[in-house]
């Protein structure tokens, strides 16, 4: 969806059950988030073989193939406005006179991997023909010029055939992932398709769409563009539009499919160096895609040293693949966790305001116990420091933090602990004097909840309490019965098991699960089992 980045900050949310897990279920094609380069958000449609082979040749001198960033893929405007006479697409001559099977050849000879870019509509957003009615034929072309990795866009699609728009995009995505996942050789597969509905006053069909495209591929693009090189807006606000989407969306992910907030615009004259470093650290920390978006040449030594940071790298490339969500939140500061695979637990704290600040954030608010000593190292320069109760965190506005614990034996035990909150108003679930209610977010154990694996809630600002139901009212009481077992759904409920009915924010109260009602869609912390 090649738009520029609008100011207006939508608050999203979340989506649908999956039905059929056919990437996730096979995880093998993409087992880690792919890293890489794309030319669209630096360069847009002014791309060329010349723009291709610097590219590929300067990753090899920086360290940045080394590193793991082994995909080199083109965007939109490759081709010619018309296809040939047998209806194949045909690469801009004048563009890559060595053809693209050449090119692909040359960066595959220097290490990397080769994608490319299509449209499931009629066109492409740059005026290009569309894939619509040669799906198969554009595949094969694809396979036979040596492309592994596809990015599909949805511009100018329409519904047909007495579809809705949400099911046109279903219908055309799952044939796309029928052919390529047929082929001798399956291709990655990225979708761009949820961000066609991220803007809508409602948000119901973005969280259906959000909830097929794990089941089609293996990663999906799912909010704004991110802004442009030459793009009018804040590059920061655009960065943080994009993070906004990304912890909506937690429970999605999982090896094999990856929530995808766009490139990482590392070299944008509107952003500072912390801002630049918050992007990779919060991208990593979610387990997302890492592709560049940046003149090589240009790139410094300085945005070199966070891009191959090798702590950061291997957070980001975790085989568990679980997406870091929300602890805590005020008004200037997040703070996300998540495990790992070898069972260290990490922290991620974002500043967002305007000045610098000192923090200390509890081992409580991770899920681990206040009773043990960790050892927590800074993945950004390699210090340690002893964690006995909370770690301590200086940073200036628009920085990030990132610290990694080792739980020592006897201490291994996680509880996922976080915000339960409404991804559409962005309001979190608050303990208030043994009564519950949803209020603005605000950073203190009221809001931070324990949901413990018999399936109890319990807010750390009085764990011995439970949410509870009694009948259509919700309460927090001793925790003791049934009424107080919750079931977290991939459609974003909140179910209770008692009374089979889901939490709803705005009455406080439970009320009969709708299909995928704004009001009944919610996150909760990573590590939370999930039923289908």
């Amino acid at each position: 969806m090649k738009t520029l980045f609008r100011t207006t900050l939508a608050i999203a949310t979340t989506m649908i059950p999956l039905l059929a897990h056919a990437s996730v279920e096979t995880p093998g094609l993409l087992p880690a988030p792919p890293m890489g380069f794309n030319n669209w958000a630096r360069f847009m449609c002014d791309l060329n073989e010349t723009l291709f082979v610097e590219t590929a040749d300067r990753m090899v001198s920086n360290g940045l193939l080394s590193a793991g960033y082994e995909w080199i893929n083109l965007d939109d405007c490759w081709m010619t406005h018309e296809r040939a006479s047998n209806g194949s697409l045909e690469w801009n001559s004048t563009l890559f006179p060595r053809g693209l099977p050449w090119l692909g050849e040359y960066v595959k000879g220097k290490g990397f991997r080769f994608g490319i870019y299509e449209d499931a509509g009629t066109q492409t957003c740059g005026g290009y023909p569309g894939s619509l009615g040669h799906e198969q034929q554009d595949a094969e072309t694809f396979a036979s010029w040596g492309v592994e990795y596809l990015k599909l866009d949805g511009c100018n699609v329409s519904p047909q055939g007495g579809r809705t728009l949400q099911e046109e995009y279903e219908h055309l995505y799952s044939m796309w992932h029928g052919i390529l996942s047929g082929m001798e050789k399956p291709l990655v597969f990225s979708e761009s398709a949820p961000a066609y509905f991220v803007n809508e006053k409602s948000l119901t069909d973005w969280y259906k769409v959000m909830g097929w495209v794990p089941g089609y591929g293996e990663l999906a693009r799912h909010s704004n563009d991110i802004i442009v090189y030459g793009g009018q807006g804040s590059a920061w606000d655009s960065v943080m539009l994009n993070y906004h989407y990304n912890t909506l969306v937690a429970r999605y992910q999982r090896p094999g499919y990856y929530n995808d907030p766009d490139f990482l615009i590392v070299d944008h004259p509107g952003l500072t160096m912390d801002e630049k470093r918050s992007q990779f650290a919060l991208w990593a920390s979610f387990s997302a895609p890492l592709i560049i978006s940046a003149y090589m040449p240009d790139v410094t030594e300085e945005e070199l040293a966070f891009l191959t940071n090798r702590a950061l790298i291997e957070v980001d490339q975790d085989p568990k693949a679980q997406q870091a969500t929300l602890a805590s939140r005020d008004q200037s500061l997040d703070v996300l966790t998540r495990s790992l695979a070898n069972g260290d637990r990490l922290v991620t704290v974002l500043n967002r305001g305007s000045g610098s600040t000192s923090h200390s954030v509890p081992v409580s608010w991770l899920g681990l116990s206040s009773e043990c000593a960790y050892d927590a190292e800074n993945l950004w320069d390699g210090s340690k420091q002893k964690v006995d109760g909370q770690i301590k965190v200086q940073l200036a506005s628009h920085a990030t933090g990132v610290y990694r614990l080792h739980l020592p034996e006897g201490c291994e035990t996680v509880i996922p602990t976080g915000l339960v909150f409404n991804t559409k108003s962005g309001n979190c679930l608050t303990e208030a004097n043994g009564s519950v209610r949803f209020e603005a977010c605000k950073g203190d154990e009221s809001q931070i909840w324990q949901m413990r694996s018999s399936g109890e809630l319990r807010p750390l600002s009085q764990t011995e309490r439970c949410l509870t139901a009694r009948g259509k009212a919700v309460s927090l009481e001793p925790c003791k019965g049934d009424a107080q077992k919750w079931s977290y759904g991939l459609s974003g409920n909140l179910k209770n098991d008692n009374t089979e009915s889901c939490l709803t924010e705005g009455l406080e109260v439970l009320s009969s699960c709708g299909q995928e009602m704004d009001s009944q869609v919610f996150g909760l912390p990573s590590g939370v089992h999930l039923f289908e």
